[in-house]
């Protein structure tokens, strides 16, 4: 559990960062519609499955460019 809470929560954080959880449950819903078309013969909206991809792709870019932003450090 505590490596999922390390994951979502940015470096040196104790919170989980809720762009980080919003980016991760988008994933599963995109994963699971994926598979629900895959396997079970369930059709998707592909407008509602683009959305969510680009939702996912942006939380995505987001998080990975806080890794490339300095942070003014308060002394």
């Amino acid at each position: 559990m505590s490596f999922i809470v390390k994951m979502l929560s940015g470096e040196g954080e104790q919170n989980p960062s809720t762009k980080r959880v919003i980016t991760l449950l988008a994933f599963l819903l995109l994963a699971t519609g994926f598979v629900a078309e895959m396997f079970f013969e369930r059709k998707v909206n592909p407008t509602t499955y683009e959305y969510m991809m680009y939702i996912v792709l942006g939380g995505l870019g987001f998080t990975a460019s806080e890794k490339f932003v300095k942070k003014d450090e308060k002394k």
